[in-house]
């Protein structure tokens, strides 16, 4: 029996062969909040009877059905590869480097279409008893990512769904030995783009990444339920920099609309030879909205730069993953 609160929870994720087909989970993260649930819509009927003072139960019907929520976690240095793919939308393979147990992820800007989830979660009644709710054709509306002085990588996905199949066997969790992605291993580095140079005074960073969808296809033939989601906007890619005003790199660009690449990075420890455990978000042009460094007391000038992500008309926004991980 598990623990009867949420130390008993579990989730597990795997990669759908086709949109809303239940695939038993391969990978089991571990997640720090989630709010994944099912979301109804529903008639009543309100047809008049003589005498009738209440609504009959029997005319309620479900019209549709869809699933809605957010995963928050911690940056590891293994098992992102899934979450990473269905945000990004290039098929992966992990990639060996050299000869070595090192393999590198390249998970470039894509149309997300065949990208979908089916994720399973636990949740623990107080008895110990854990029940099964896999949620099946989960696609990746956002994620942002962030770091700040003394804390960890974080990340939160939020998804879109289109049911919740709760007759699937609850599959045994297990976890590999993961560490975490972590301030002291930050860099981050601006500049022309593949010649970049590092940044000082960068306190917090956050970058968030959304994929605009159409998630209302619901079309007779359907049972209630959704058609895959499909892209219908631009990618939309912010983020902030916190910084102390040690230099006016970054409020230059404010100033003049620059643009310039970034290149946010985190190196772990050497896997083997020349190849270490490394998570790297690279925009190759983002463009300064605001702030201009304002004085506000006695403090040392703090701004906040708020930035766009844009294409730079060669080079597409890249993810680059390096672990021991052979498959997704």
């Amino acid at each position: 029996m598990a623990i009867g609160s949420g130390l008993g929870a579990q989730l597990g994720i795997a990669a759908e062969s086709a949109y809303g087909t239940f695939a038993a989970p391969t990978r089991f993260i571990e997640f720090t909040s989630e709010s994944l649930v099912l979301s109804k819509t529903t008639a009543q009927s309100s047809g008049i009877a003589a005498g009738r003072l209440l609504a009959l139960s029997s005319r309620r019907v479900v019209t549709q059905r869809q699933v809605s929520g957010s995963i928050g976690l911690e940056v590891t240095n293994k098992g992102m590869g899934l979450l990473l793919q269905a945000l990004m939308g290039t098929t992966v393979t992990p990639v060996q480097q050299d000869t070595t147990t090192a393999y590198l992820q390249t998970h470039t800007l894509a149309d997300t279409a065949g990208k979908s989830l089916t994720i399973q979660k636990g949740v623990p009644l107080t008895t110990g008893v854990v029940t099964d709710k896999s949620l099946v054709g989960c696609k990746v509306t956002s994620a942002e990512f962030s770091c700040e002085v003394g804390g960890m990588l974080t990340a939160s996905f939020e998804f879109d769904g289109r049911d919740c199949d709760e007759t699937q066997t609850l599959a045994t969790a297990s976890y590999a030995n993961t560490a975490p992605y972590h301030f002291g291993q930050m860099s981050l580095k601006t500049g022309t783009f593949g010649v970049e140079t590092a940044l000082d005074g960068v306190r917090k960073v956050s970058v968030k990444i959304e994929r605009p969808q159409a998630v209302d296809r619901f079309y007779a033939n359907q049972s209630a339920l959704k058609a895959e989601p499909i892209s219908n906007d631009l990618v939309k890619i912010t983020g902030s920099l916190e910084m102390d005003y040690v230099a006016t790199t970054v409020d230059d660009l404010h100033t003049s609309d620059g643009a310039t690449s970034l290149v946010w990075e985190f190196v772990g420890p050497t896997i083997e030879g020349a190849h270490a455990e490394t998570f790297r978000v690279t925009l190759p042009a983002i463009r300064v909205d605001d702030a201009p460094p304002q004085v506000e007391g006695f403090e040392v000038v703090r701004p906040t730069f708020n930035f766009t992500g844009l294409y730079d008309g060669t080079n597409q926004p890249v993810i680059t993953y390096v672990s021991t991980d052979t498959s997704l």
